[in-house]
């Protein structure tokens, strides 16, 4: 055999030696014995966290006893950017691999959140906050930054009023900035080119209508009513008469909602809708679909006012005559309810 074929042949088992020791170093590294308690161990990873961070809280979870392999598997098996945001449930910590694999191919936990009609913006921060874990204030200081709110698509001062009530599904561990973007994504699906168009035809802008929206959501329970309690405050609107809408003044009330008094319907404000004609500044509460459909397409009627029946609905009435005489029947039941509950 001449020289070239003996070097090659060494050459090649040189190389199939340091190949086979590579193998065995990564196989090593990967499968290297961590801590195995037996227990589900529920771990958080907060957005924007890194690998150096991530190693560090799990050593002191209990999770990692070398965090060294730990930090080499990942870039051995080039995970160091796939690492999920979320919680995880991890079920087998006996090895780097198996803690690997969780946190890069598993599910992170998802909660179910569901936004009645009618929540205000901090109540909406406050079921978030709750569940998801960041603070209340996070929450509200976002709803109210300008460049965020210009950058979401509307224009407002506030999010009251556009994050759309529905049932979400957030992976426990979400932002404060990733629900609210998911929220009023979900409002501006409302809006299709009908409902676009119908903006036109009843000449007010996609605000006028939220903000209609949400006092309609304050005054209706059932959805048939909505159309109907619409068409009162279109037709008020239209002759220029005060909306006198009891939902604006639950909102600058500060211990409601409660029964309005008097001096109640006095207070100062721009949202006084019995002091100041027209529609008030904005939304009052998140409103829901079928009362932003109600506000763009009201009943036609000619009924000016309404009142409580006691059971949840409304009578409509055309004149103020009328209206009096629904309102002293009201309030007979209402007196009657009371003696009842005194017995």
């Amino acid at each position: 055999m001449g020289q070239s074929a003996t070097y090659n042949k060494n050459f090649l088992y040189g190389a199939g030696f340091v190949v086979s020791l590579l193998i065995t170093f990564t196989i090593m590294i990967l499968f290297w014995p961590q801590i195995q308690n037996g227990n589900i161990i529920k771990y958080k990873i907060n957005k924007g966290k890194v690998l150096k961070n991530i190693s560090h809280d799990l050593v002191e979870k209990g999770i990692l006893e070398n965090e060294q392999t730990f930090l080499l598997a990942v870039k051995l098996l080039g995970y160091e950017k796939d690492i999920q945001a979320g919680v995880f449930q991890l079920r087998d910590t006996s090895n780097n691999l198996a803690i690997i694999n969780q946190l890069v191919n598993g599910t992170p936990d998802m909660m179910r959140i569901m936004i009645p009609e009618g929540t205000h913006l901090k109540g909406i921060a406050q079921v978030m906050a709750k569940k998801l874990g960041f603070t209340e204030n996070e929450f509200l200081k976002l709803s109210v930054n300008k460049r965020f709110i210009e950058k979401l698509g509307i224009n407002s001062e506030s999010l009251e009023g556009y994050l759309l009530p529905d049932t979400y599904l957030f992976f426990d561990g979400d932002s404060p900035e990733t629900v609210i973007k998911t929220m009023v994504k979900e409002y501006h699906s409302f809006w299709t080119q009908k409902m676009k168009n119908r903006l036109n035809d009843i000449q007010m802008s996609e605000r006028d209508i939220v903000t209609l929206a949400s006092i309609i959501e304050g005054e209706a329970i059932y959805n048939k009513e909505r159309p109907v309690i619409s068409g009162v405050y279109h037709n008020r609107l239209n002759i220029g008469m005060k909306l006198q809408a009891d939902p604006t003044i639950q909102y600058i009330i500060s211990d409601g909602p409660r029964r309005l008094l008097n001096r109640d319907l006095k207070i100062k404000s721009p949202y006084n809708t019995y002091l100041n004609k027209g529609l008030p500044p904005g939304p009052i509460n998140s409103p829901g679909r079928e009362s932003l459909e109600a506000a763009l397409f009201p009943d036609e009627h000619n009924y000016l006012f309404f009142v409580a029946k006691g059971d949840g609905l409304h009578t409509f009435t055309i004149n103020e005559k009328e209206h009096l005489k629904a309102k002293r029947a009201f309030q007979k039941i209402r007196r009657e309810a009371r003696r009842k509950k005194k017995i």
